[in-house]
């Protein structure tokens, strides 16, 4: 059942079989109602008992404060406050009424019926491990820790979807079946696919946007990918999602303002709508605002790696970077990076090479600050088939199985270039959270298949 503003008007009985005199309204419009009397539901995050009882109270809106004073609420209604435990559902009827020291609106309770009991909440206010709180995920994402990171979560997915399509992007679904590899095979989920042989989980859409660019110039996918990766590290997953942005007519440069202007959206929309989530987090916004504010700094790979030399890595020029040398460098910035033109020889087998310096590919890697890694990686796309059929043949793979991909060359080529951004990684550098396991419901990993 839907109401307009989260409200029916009226006498009613609500969806849950409960009789409402009040307007039922969410938590989070209950500004727009000081003085009145309102109904609400939810389930109660805290009770205090004392004389007069407290009950914190959430709807999946918002929270908010119910006070239950014996002179307020009927006696039946006081008496069962005194009871109430963590994680039952109620209903609820009361003025809204605004809290003398912040002004936010709390709940003067007149009446209060039981929903649903919940007897031994697992998850109680006191500290726990997260092996035991990843055992009981489902359970965990109604804290507000996980309440804020999701919510905040689905307005960085809302302002991709609204950048691009405001950009004149068109949405071309890709595959998650594919027949071949895009980066490499040594990190596939493979699967029997009927009478044709193996099929793969896919690792990007990129492959399957570029035939796009022809069609409509610009292009892009947002959906999960899988890497089949042994690693435990806090910026891995098995399972993430992925938007991939392909454009026609355009080269390294391109790609780097196209990140840069989507990543500066998306943190204008967070930080105007989502101040709440972010205060739970105790997110400091100071670098979250500057990278906003500033432009990107940028980096060449043979620069980052003079620098990390001098920050006290070991890497060498040739070698890419590990999740340590990334946090090395990251750390000692203040804003997002863009790191560009690596070795050719651990990119991709579709990067177009530098025409200055054949060994270099036409990428670039955003790097988040405050410690925290790639969060984009992209670049050029190879133009030349011929380049492309070598480079197929250098990487061990199948020319069969890319004879479609390589028609894009076949017929009006044009310098093409894209880039994919982790969703799970931008939440965790906006959020300032320690581990990816945190910014999806529910995190796939090495020794984690469940629920």
């Amino acid at each position: 059942m839907y109401w307009s503003q989260g409200q029916v008007p009226g006498t009613m009985e609500d969806s849950a079989g409960v009789s409402v005199g009040a307007p039922l309204v969410e938590i989070r419009h209950l500004k727009s109602h000081l003085g009145e009397t309102v109904a609400l539901r939810g389930w109660v995050r805290n009770a205090r008992t004392s004389k007069t009882r407290f009950v914190e109270l959430r709807d999946g809106s918002g929270f908010v404060q119910c006070v239950v004073g014996a002179n307020d609420a009927d006696e039946a209604s006081y008496e069962l406050a005194g009871k109430l435990t963590q994680e039952c559902s109620i209903t609820l009827e009361g003025e809204v009424k605004a809290h003398p020291k912040t002004g936010e609106p709390e709940i003067l309770v007149k009446k209060l019926e039981l929903i649903g009991g919940s007897v031994d909440f697992p998850i109680t206010p006191k500290d726990h491990g997260i092996e035991f709180l990843m055992e009981n995920r489902t359970l965990w994402l109604r804290s507000k820790r996980q309440w804020a990171i999701i919510r905040i979560r689905h307005t960085i997915v809302k302002a991709i979807r609204d950048f691009f399509d405001g950009d004149g992007f068109t949405l071309l679904d890709a595959p998650i079946l594919t027949p071949s590899s895009c980066e490499g095979t040594s990190n596939l989920f493979e699967t029997d696919y009927f009478h044709e042989g193996s099929a793969f989980l896919s690792q990007s859409g990129q492959l399957y946007q570029e035939p796009g660019v022809p069609a409509f110039g610009k292009v892009y996918c947002f959906g999960p990918t899988f890497r089949a990766e042994k690693s435990k590290t806090r910026r891995h997953l098995t399972e993430f999602w992925m938007v991939e942005p392909e454009m026609a007519f355009a080269g390294l440069d391109d790609v780097m303002v196209l990140g840069e202007r989507m990543v500066k959206f998306i943190l204008e929309r967070v930080l105007a709508e989502k101040q709440e989530e972010l205060k739970i987090l105790e997110r400091d916004t100071a670098p979250l605002e500057l990278a906003l504010r500033e432009g990107f700094a940028k980096m060449s790979y043979t620069e980052a790696v003079e620098k990390l030399k001098t920050l006290g890595s070991d890497i060498n020029w040739g070698e890419d970077f590990g999740n340590d040398d990334e946090t090395i460098l990251m750390n000692a910035m203040d804003r997002p990076m863009w790191v560009h033109r690596f070795p050719k020889s651990f990119k991709a087998f579709y990067m177009e090479y530098d025409r200055e310096n054949p060994d270099l590919a036409m990428g670039a890697d955003l790097l988040a600050p405050e410690g925290y890694g790639e969060v984009i990686g992209g670049g050029e796309r190879a133009t030349s088939l011929d380049y492309l059929l070598e480079q197929i043949q250098h990487h061990g793979l199948d020319q069969k199985d890319y004879e479609w991909y390589l028609d894009v060359r076949r017929y009006g080529n044009v310098r093409h270039a894209g880039f994919g951004m982790g969703l799970e990684r931008a939440v965790a550098w906006i959020c300032k959270l320690p581990h990816v396991r945190e910014t999806i419901p529910y995190p796939r990993m090495m020794g984690t298949l469940r629920p």
